[in-house]
């Protein structure tokens, strides 16, 4: 059995429309009522996300609300980061300080992300909290050639990002 098919295992964790594997691990039980998302949501939710070099990267996309990542194991993965007005960013998370990496990083509600082992590395298991919590009608996934488009200087990354 390998590694990550012992965190697969352990964690409970099941495939991820965005690629990848996950599992809910908490859901505030306050609700949120007044917000822009189209409904209620619960104050918070976390859940475990696993990639792994079967599939090293996931689909781009958006969330609703914010979300915070936290490095467990393995890594380090990078995160492209896409706004709105054509600015790209390439953030790690790892644990090697001393070159930019950092164990924890917020994606800013409305961005496009994705994220990618680096090349050698068979996985990497972190957390994702989201507040105003994570619900899939708060999910958009990209069509890619409109972002590339904009980002001509990450299209390579985002034609490994885009659902073929």
């Amino acid at each position: 059995m390998t590694r990550t098919d012992e965190i697969i295992a352990t964690l409970g964790l099941q495939r991820h429309p965005e690629r990848g594997f996950f599992v809910e691990t908490y859901r505030a039980p306050l609700r949120l009522d007044d917000l822009p998302h189209g409904g209620p949501r619960a104050a918070s939710t976390a859940i475990y996300f696993l990639l792994s070099a079967a599939e090293p990267c996931t689909y781009l996309h958006r969330l609703k609300s914010d979300e915070l990542f936290h490095l467990y194991e393995g890594g380090p993965m990078d995160v492209l980061l896409l706004d709105g007005a054509g600015r790209s960013e390439v953030r790690r998370l790892g644990l090697d300080f001393s070159v930019g990496d950092r164990p924890q990083m917020v994606i800013p509600a409305g961005t496009w992300f994705a994220t990618e082992l680096v090349p050698g590395v068979g996985h990497c298991l972190w957390g994702c909290t989201v507040a105003p919590g994570f619900d899939f009608a708060d999910l958009e996934l990209a069509q890619g050639p409109e972002l590339a488009a904009r980002h001509s200087d990450v299209a390579d990354r985002i034609a490994r990002m885009t659902r073929q």
